[in-house]
């Protein structure tokens, strides 16, 4: 949209960029019933945790501010000019964000088993 001032990829970018917040809200919402249904919990997957969490967070809100002005200046026809590109830098923090929580989230499961029962029939087989 950008690039080729196609005013349908302008609005297809802002719907994805709002079908993304909705989607990252959601994610939270998954999140924290992994979060409170997991027992075993030790000092590096708390740590891991803790990491995952801010940058969950990080991404919710930046998400819905860096939404709310883009889909602001769209409504008011300002959306023009410098603001494009800036929106560019957004849309890298935006992935960066995406990609550590992923990767933090990533660790969670494979590693602890958080969100899964593998850890929990793994134990329980142990005691038998």
């Amino acid at each position: 949209g950008i690039m080729f001032k196609k005013d349908s990829i302008n609005k297809c970018a802002l719907l994805l960029l709002c079908l993304g917040v909705v989607a990252a809200f959601l994610a939270v919402l998954s999140g924290n019933g992994a979060f409170s249904s997991f027992q075993f919990w030790t000092s590096e997957s708390t740590a891991v945790l803790n990491e995952h969490q801010k940058y969950a967070t990080f991404l919710l809100w930046t998400s819905l501010i860096i939404c709310a002005i883009r889909l602001f200046l769209t409504l008011k026809k300002k959306f023009i000019g410098y603001k494009k590109f800036l929106f560019i830098i957004f849309s890298i923090i935006i992935l960066f964000l995406v990609y550590e929580t992923g990767a933090h989230g990533g660790k969670l499961v494979a590693k602890f088993g958080v969100g899964t029962d593998t850890i929990f029939d793994k134990r329980i087989n142990n005691e038998k």
